[in-house]
């Protein structure tokens, strides 16, 4: 490979690293101030990516969300997920995860749809998630009252790791994330109580009571 060639390479690598979001073509092009194309540009990664592989590194470089970024192998998956689902469960209470699935499976999907899914209203979570950008309006709904309709964005994809949302888990396992912050909400709530419980009990024995 070439100097220029393999400065440019470089140069790439260093900037998916250490993008905050996935980066696209034109951002590319943009900071490195040459004119690539598309299949140019996937060359370029595709090289990266078999050095990771021969040398064994447990990284690659994909396409997600409209752009390129660094990711795990995928056999480290289950591993990661440990660490990722409680940071997901920090951000998003279970109430804003609930719209969020709503919208993610039925957009474009109007405030009224998503209140007569879910039975409860959606407002909050919606104000809060739009916020967040992980949802946005996507115009207005054919039918008297042009309600305003809503779905997914592009950080929606980079949050969960979709290349797109055809590759949405199954409704199942979203329920199962659902199911699983309740049940540690639950155990923290209960945790705090024996503290408390265990903090009376020596305050009571301190002062002989």
């Amino acid at each position: 490979m070439q100097k220029q060639e393999l400065q440019l390479q470089q140069q790439i690598e260093a900037l998916i690293f250490a993008s905050e979001e996935p980066l696209s073509l034109p951002a590319i092009r943009q900071l490195t101030a040459v004119n690539l194309n598309q299949s140019e540009l996937q060359a370029i990664v595709g090289r990266l990516n078999r050095e990771y592989e021969e040398s064994g590194r447990s990284f690659q470089i994909e396409f997600i969300a409209g752009g390129y970024r660094f990711f795990t192998r995928q056999e480290f998956g289950d591993l990661l997920k440990k660490l990722l689902a409680p940071k997901i469960r920090r951000k998003l209470s279970n109430s804003l995860l609930e719209v969020l699935a709503v919208i993610a499976y039925n957009q474009p999907v109007t405030r009224g749809k998503i209140q007569q899914i879910r039975g409860a209203s959606p407002d909050y979570a919606i104000d809060r998630l739009l916020v967040r950008a992980l949802i946005e309006v996507r115009g207005r709904a054919d039918a008297p009252g042009k309600a305003l309709q809503y779905g997914t964005t592009t950080e929606f994809l980079d949050l969960f790791n979709l290349p797109t949302l055809k590759e949405l888990p199954e409704l199942r396992e979203i329920k199962e994330i659902l199911q699983e912050h309740e049940e540690q909400q639950s155990f923290t709530r209960l945790h705090g109580e024996e503290k408390v419980s265990s903090g009376n009990e020596q305050a009571g024995n301190d002062t002989g009571i």
